[in-house]
């Protein structure tokens, strides 16, 4: 087998010459690359039998990859959008080894005819104003562990900030002065900044006081930055604890983007114009923004006793069964 038939030297040169130098994707955009890469040849390598450095590029064939695809849906539970995701990680490889090497243009045309399955569209979770005061009221702040979890939670709604975003968060890019506000970097390498609310300036004062600059603001019980886990596991164990005195919660699955959404939903129903909530998320285009617009069902009910329904004929009384009719006939 010639060197330039195996798979391995072109994954190695995906993952660091592609994806890194010449597209200079988002850390987060490798990630998602490498773990569907680190999926995909093990199920391959069993399928053929052989060691996962001795796969050659026509092994990982477009009816393998379905297999793969229908694996990651039926055995792992994945959603259609992880599906999808795995998949156009798959094309982007097909792609970059097509480009780079003729002879594998038809194994090329193969893989990315795979077509991406549609998706339902999800409905956008948050919480209303009493849920989020009893997910609040969670953390015992006379702790230092319990003052930063509140800090944690009062900053997402602040801000509505990704786990990522707040676990990343410098000391530095708080700007705690008479203008209170935050510098966050999102999606794409894009700086955005948020203002403050007093209060949440007085909980994360006391949080980062006397710490370095390039410190994280959000730290462990070691001193160590938190990752994003860390966050979605503090908005995950008190959202359990709030489930208890709020009923509402108990069906709900609450994370750090279920605080995300409700701080956007909050704002449009404080009536703050949707090209700054825009700006205030990092979102990149407006349609992304707008979908908060179409499940906020208070302003639905708002906008609906807004209408006025005088003149419109009443409706006509229903008649009774025949058998009632009957039956009262004889009394």
């Amino acid at each position: 087998m010639r060197d330039h038939s195996l798979l391995a030297p072109w994954v190695r040169r995906f993952l660091l010459e592609h994806l890194v130098a010449e597209r200079n994707l988002a850390r987060n955009t490798q990630v998602s690359y490498r773990d569907a890469l680190t999926q995909l040849l093990p199920f391959v390598a069993s399928a053929v039998r052989k060691d996962v450095d001795r796969l050659s590029v026509e092994d990982v064939s477009d009816e393998r990859i379905r297999a793969f695809l229908d694996h990651v849906e039926r055995d792992r539970t994945c959603s259609v959008l992880t599906r999808n995701q795995r998949l156009a990680a798959l094309h982007s490889m097909a792609r970059f080894i097509g480009s780079r090497s003729p002879e594998h243009a038809a194994w090329c045309a193969q893989v990315r005819s795979i077509p991406f399955k549609k998706a339902a569209r999800t409905t956008v979770g948050y919480l209303d104003k009493p849920e989020l005061d009893a997910l609040l009221r969670v953390p015992e702040r006379g702790s230092a562990l319990g003052a930063r979890d509140y800090a944690l939670l009062l900053f997402l709604y602040n801000s509505g900030a990704r786990a990522d975003e707040a676990a990343t968060l410098k000391v530095a890019n708080l700007m705690l002065g008479t203008s209170p506000a935050v510098r966050i970097l999102g999606k794409g390498s894009k700086w955005r900044v948020c203002p403050l609310w007093p209060q949440t300036v007085a909980v994360l004062r006391p949080l980062v006081n006397g710490r370095d600059p390039e410190d994280s603001v959000f730290q462990g019980r070691t001193g160590e930055p938190m990752t994003r886990f860390g966050v979605h596991r503090v908005v995950t164990c008190c959202a359990a604890l709030a489930a208890n005195s709020v009923t509402s919660m108990a069906d709900k699955r609450i994370s750090p983007h279920t605080i995300r959404h409700t701080t956007a939903v909050h704002l449009l129903r404080a009536g703050v114009d949707i090209n700054t909530i825009r700006a205030w998320l990092g979102h990149a285009s407006l349609d992304t923004t707008n979908i908060y617009a179409e499940v906020d069902l208070e302003m639905k009910a708002k906008a609906l006793a807004s209408v006025d329904i005088t003149g419109l004929p009443a409706l006509p009384r229903p008649r009774k069964p025949p058998a009632v009719m009957d039956f009262l006939s004889q009394l």
